[in-house]
């Protein structure tokens, strides 16, 4: 639903807009309170069985906008409760970074398979003969599944000449590469968290809008209220996020007018760590040294080899993120800033919050969180005429952001500067392939391979922080990658 302005969009959006209100009109915390009565107005519901659980949810949508976590469903909690703590410039992400909200969740029925009523009761009766379990009975002349002895292997679905019986699973848990979607004693979803990489696939897949993630937008606008430098870094991915009018240039001085001190582009981190990338793979891999190469950009795809495949580790480039080569670039450049990626990932927010990188990156936001930063400031992009020209990048590190992307700069790079070096190339994305891919590389059936992973389908322009549908997205980052000066940086971009 990545792109679609639907309802639950717009609820978050409004959600966004209006903490970010509060934070630079510096209004008193505790009267958030009335928050819920003017994001859902009137007396009646419009989308849920009553308008005191509208209301409900948003509060809690308020609270994890806040950075706080969800109330206790036992126990009397007002929505500003603990709301002081939050109250700070300086506020990193507490675990669980996503969560479900329990008002919100339909409840979903698990998985099963499902007889549809496309059954025809025909005669030969192919389901019933190839269920290994003898689950399947006629019932008034149909087709008829006992749950209890269905050990959902799916062979009855796949004999059936009308397509009659169907898997039913949740939109969550179908979106989930890594199974850590459960049930609770309600039958409402909840998150593993031992399983969980954070790419964010399941809130954006949710079509209730129950799963939400945790915000850092009120504690960096209160950081430029106190007058605080803070730099935005933009990931490559930004190019279209808001609205076809929306050109880097008007999007960096709009930057700058909401409160950023500067702006630079995260692709400038790409560049090195493609360069960097490339000499890894020509001296270690391509001689034998290593037996592949996996990327290190994504790191829902970095936690999966980590969590799921540790034997890999020591295959995943040692090159910094684009995100923390960037950020210590401007360290470097503006040492006294505060810094802030803006970006499309959900979890570049638990990246960031890891001690080993708590001191390059201060907070991270969404681009749909700054999508609500500009509204909340009154930032059309229709008419908004101002211009800052943005060229800080070359055209490798700018279409990182795109599935194949990654591999592709690194490939330009062994070419300008290992000439002699073939390469062999593979690249997946999302979760499912992902751990498809590590397991064949563990297996010894990848070596000698640069490996691109991508935790969201598509790459990073179909992350969870998205607000255009991926394949626009994807054509105005490659035609931002092909406006840049030159494709291959020069060694100098090198860290």
């Amino acid at each position: 639903m990545r792109g679609l302005d639907t309802p639950v969009r717009e609820i978050r959006k409004s959600v966004f807009r209006e903490v970010a209100k509060f934070a630079y009109e510096q209004k008193d915390l505790h009267t958030i309170e009335d928050l819920p009565y003017e994001i859902i107005p009137g007396e009646m519901a419009k989308y849920r069985d009553s308008i005191y659980r509208e209301r409900a949810i948003v509060g809690e949508r308020i609270r994890l906008a806040m950075g706080m976590s969800l109330r206790p469903a036992d126990q009397p909690a007002r929505i500003t409760k603990g709301i002081d703590e939050s109250n700070i410039s300086e506020k990193y992400y507490e675990p669980p970074l996503l969560q479900v909200i329990p008002s919100a969740c339909n409840a979903c029925k698990d998985r099963a398979f499902i007889v549809g009523a496309e059954c025809q009761g025909c005669m030969a009766h192919p389901c019933k003969e190839v269920c290994p379990k003898g689950a399947i009975s006629f019932v008034d002349g149909y087709s008829h599944i006992d749950q209890e002895k269905c050990i959902k292997c799916g062979q009855c679905s796949k004999v059936c000449p009308y397509s009659a019986i169907y898997e039913r699973r949740r939109p969550c848990e179908v979106a989930c590469g890594v199974g850590a979607i459960g049930t609770d004693y309600a039958g409402r979803a909840v998150i593993d968290p031992d399983k969980c990489v954070s790419c964010g696939m399941c809130m954006v897949s949710c079509p209730f809008g129950a799963i939400a993630d945790k915000s850092q937008i009120y504690q960096l606008i209160k950081s430029m209220n106190e007058g605080n430098e803070v730099v935005a870094i933009l990931a490559p991915a930004f190019v279209g996020q808001f609205g076809p009018k929306a050109t880097p240039a008007k999007i960096k001085a709009a930057l700058l007018e909401i409160g950023f001190a500067d702006v630079w582009e995260v692709a400038v981190g790409a560049d090195a760590g493609a360069l960097e990338e490339a000499e890894h793979y020509a001296t270690k891999v391509a001689t034998g040294e290593l037996p592949f190469l996996l990327t290190s950009c994504c790191p829902s795809w970095s936690m999966l080899g980590k969590k799921y495949f540790p034997e890999v580790i020591d295959e995943i480039s040692n090159a910094l993120t684009p995100m923390v080569a960037t950020a210590r670039a401007v360290r470097v450049a503006q040492p006294k800033a505060k810094i802030v990626f803006v970006g499309p990932c959900v979890a570049k927010k638990l990246e960031a919050s890891r001690r080993t990188v708590r001191s390059e990156v201060d907070f991270v936001i969404t681009f749909e969180e700054l999508d609500a930063m500009f509204e909340a400031k009154e930032i059309n992009f229709n008419t908004y005429d101002k211009e800052v020209d943005m060229n800080d990048a070359f055209g490798a590190g700018r279409g990182y952001a795109v599935a194949g992307g990654v591999s592709a700069a690194i490939e330009a790079c062994v070419k300008e500067y290992y000439p002699d070096v073939e390469m062999k190339i593979d690249h997946v994305e999302g979760l499912a392939e992902c751990k498809k891919m590590l397991l064949q590389a563990k297996n010894g059936k990848k070596n000698g391979f640069l490996i691109e992973g991508m935790g969201c389908p598509g790459g990073c322009v179909a992350g969870a922080g998205t607000n255009i549908p991926v394949n626009k997205a994807g054509a105005q980052v490659r035609k931002f990658a092909n406006d840049a000066v030159s494709y291959v940086p020069p060694e100098t971009a090198k860290y």
